[in-house]
């Protein structure tokens, strides 16, 4: 294939570095930065969003100082199906999604490689702390995680196919997040010290209940907040309001600390449990992606994370269908949250992964 890439530009320092890298290693580039919504569809003001006139800027200059091409793709339409309406859909499910995964899988990969196939660019590269290789002995391609731990984000990225992975370039997996600021220094970028965006884009002020009303065009009513035995303890406020895990925000007062065990969303109850009735040792995974091996028929030893920060953990997995896993943990993990990813590593390589099934 030709060595052309088009560079996903957020505005970022990432972003901005990888490009740099890419056209040092011989790629003809083009930055591309993706108009993903409008105010109006969060209800939020411009300066406060990740696609703001002000990162569209940050990323041109950039890619102006590299003397690249930069265009400004308009994927709307593609965004709010599959990443808004599925964020708002797991919630009214009782799930907790996790919308950069999604936007990873359907528009960042899916449809910007397909795009870029179009227009004569076989290539994608990101900024994103991961790393991609070829086994020659399994002839397949493998997502490893980046060299500096506290940045690796190998876990948003399980969903990725053979097909992409052979055309996708992360050029920072080998570097620090320090590293890569002294390299915009060196070169001139105006974001070398750009603060990193810590928020769902569309949702930059956290308040996800109040986004999905808006969104959503309707109220969720409340409902009882139970025990494990069924025991009513009082009135929660919307479903959406919730999640596993969850301890603050109750309104309620206990002579011991309790926490959301689970959203009965049929029942519109919110179940609440002790701390030590949190724990899970069995997990089902669907909507599965192996990476790594083609399936695993037989049970498989791994180290698995059910949370994005979370230090991996050893447990055996094993293929119970064709879009299913079943992961025993050696020791039950706390608040396992259905919608979240279940993501599977042997060594420093993604096995694969899966969303988290409601039980």
């Amino acid at each position: 294939m030709e060595k052309k890439a088009l560079i996903a530009m957020s505005g970022g320092v990432d972003s901005s570095v990888a490009a740099l890298l890419c056209q040092q290693a011989g790629f003809d580039c083009m930055g591309v930065t993706l108009k993903l919504y409008d105010n109006e569809d969060a209800g939020l003001p411009r300066e406060k969003t990740c696609c703001s006139v002000d990162d569209v800027a940050d990323a041109r200059s950039v890619a102006f100082r590299l003397g690249m091409p930069f265009y400004v793709f308009n994927f709307k339409e593609a965004f709010r199906r599959e990443v808004m309406d599925r964020f708002v859909q797991a919630y009214e499910r009782g799930e907790t999604p996790n919308p950069c995964v999604d936007c990873n899988r359907y528009i960042k990969f899916e449809k910007l490689m397909r795009r870029g196939e179009e227009v004569g660019f076989p290539y994608i590269a990101t900024g994103h702390y991961a790393r991609v290789e070829f086994d020659g002995a399994t002839g397949r391609w493998l997502l490893k995680k980046g060299l500096d731990e506290n940045k690796d984000q190998s876990y948003m990225l399980w969903s990725l196919t053979q097909w992409e992975l052979s055309r996708l370039l992360l050029p920072l997996g080998g570097l620090t997040k320090e590293r890569v600021r002294q390299l915009a220094e060196e070169h001139g970028f105006l974001n070398a010290r750009k603060r990193d965006s810590q928020d769902i884009c569309f949702v930059p002020d956290g308040d996800y209940a109040a986004f999905i009303r808006r969104y959503a065009g309707k109220e969720f009513p409340p409902g009882a907040f139970v025990g494990t035995q069924g025991q009513v303890y009082g009135q929660h406020k919307g479903i959406i309001h919730y999640t596993v895990g969850q301890r603050k925000g109750l309104g309620l007062s206990f002579p011991q600390p309790m926490f959301v065990k689970e959203l009965d969303v049929e029942k519109n109850r919110v179940v609440l449990a002790k701390a030590e009735e949190l724990f899970s040792q069995e997990v089902i995974a669907r909507d599965i992606n192996l990476i790594s091996v083609e399936s695993i028929p037989a049970p498989l030893r791994v180290k698995a994370r059910v949370r994005y920060r979370q230090k991996e953990q050893p447990a055996t997995v094993l293929q119970t269908g064709p879009d299913e896993l079943r992961v025993v943990f050696d020791q039950p993990q706390r608040a396992v949250t259905p919608g979240q990813s279940l993501v599977l590593y042997d060594g420093d390589t993604v096995v694969g992964g899966g969303k988290i099934a409601r039980k």
